[in-house]
């Protein structure tokens, strides 16, 4: 194995070991969001109250060395509140931008359908060019900004659902499940102690695996997974599929092809490989395309899922070998 790439897996092995410390029974989430971070994503986190979705990205921030903030989106918020504002200041006669808590390198986004469209909106550029613009002047933001935005999926009542255009901007949709009774057994006797996950992460448990500008250099090591040609082609004909299928209105565009690719090669990186498998790309199928994908009516009225449609689109496509 290339050294470079054995050394991003060992890295990235301590790093889901790091955060395991603190996040109980979620290591599927663990994985995708690592995915998202070495192709330089944004992921969007779905999960019902309690599951650790801020705590995840956290603790992200505290492992890989980088800072993180948080927005709590609500419907008053507006934008300057998220991409910051320039106020007068009479000391100095000038205009002092006051940088919002979009200057960060991890996002966290909480809740962001319970803020309108127009709020919404202020983290396209964000996410798009790793820049905002603010009255006509344009700020660079951290080289490791990355959005992680929240959802809850049981309560839709006074939500602002996202339009398909800011979705396609997340490679990655992670679902978190409550976890399994032996996982939740144990941390309901920590959470009785004084070693609490949200303790241990303010009093240093967790030990950064990379220091400044490491986050950057991890990411190099991709360039040594091998995608042969005919799994890029598989990748793209799963993507068309989707805009083909008889159930399906709104299909995956080629941002998707995009993201179903890096995160392939990434996956490979995770698990130790130097080349990349059509089981890497069936794997994140779901993650990367389901969000994109918005089903027809009537057949939604039949009550087929997205999920359902995903696996005839995967059992369709002729697998290479």
């Amino acid at each position: 194995m290339n050294p470079s790439l054995a050394s991003l897996t060992t890295t990235l092995a301590s790093a889901r070991a790091e955060v395991a410390k603190i996040v109980i029974g979620q290591d599927s989430a663990v994985e995708l969001a690592l995915i998202a971070l070495l192709t330089h994503q944004h992921a969007l986190i779905e999960g019902v109250p309690g599951v650790a979705k801020t705590l995840l990205v956290r603790t992200l921030g505290r492992v890989l060395g980088v800072e993180s903030g948080r927005v709590q989106f609500t419907p008053d918020l507006m934008p300057a509140d998220i991409t910051g504002t320039n106020v007068f200041n009479l000391q100095t006669n000038q205009f002092t931008l006051i940088r919002g808590p979009v200057f960060t390198a991890f996002l966290l986004a909480d809740e962001i359908n319970r803020a309108p469209a127009k709020t919404q909106s202020a983290l396209l550029q964000a996410m798009q060019e790793r820049a905002v613009t603010i009255d006509r002047d344009t700020h660079a933001l951290d080289v490791n900004f990355t959005v992680f935005a929240t959802q809850n999926p049981a309560d839709s009542e006074g939500t602002y659902p996202l339009p398909e255009a800011q979705k396609d901007r997340f490679m990655v949709k992670i679902k978190m499940e409550p976890p399994a009774r032996a996982e939740e057994l144990m941390l309901a006797q920590r959470m009785l102690g004084t070693d609490t996950p949200e303790a241990m992460l303010a009093a240093g448990a967790v030990q950064p695996v990379l220091g400044a500008g490491g986050l950057a250099e991890l990411r190099g090591g991709l360039g040594n997974v091998v995608v042969r040609e005919e799994i890029v082609a598989y990748v793209v004909d799963l993507v068309r599929s989707t805009r083909t299928h008889e159930s399906v209105l709104v299909g995956a565009g080629p941002r998707a092809t995009q993201s179903l690719l890096l995160g392939s090669r990434a996956k490979a990186a995770l698990e130790g490989r130097d080349y990349v498998t059509p089981d890497d790309a069936r794997s994140l199928a779901g993650p990367v395309l389901g969000h994109r994908l918005v089903l027809r009516p009537e057949f939604e009225i039949e009550g087929l899922t997205v999920d359902e449609v995903l696996t005839r689109i995967l059992e369709q496509v002729a697998v290479p070998r």
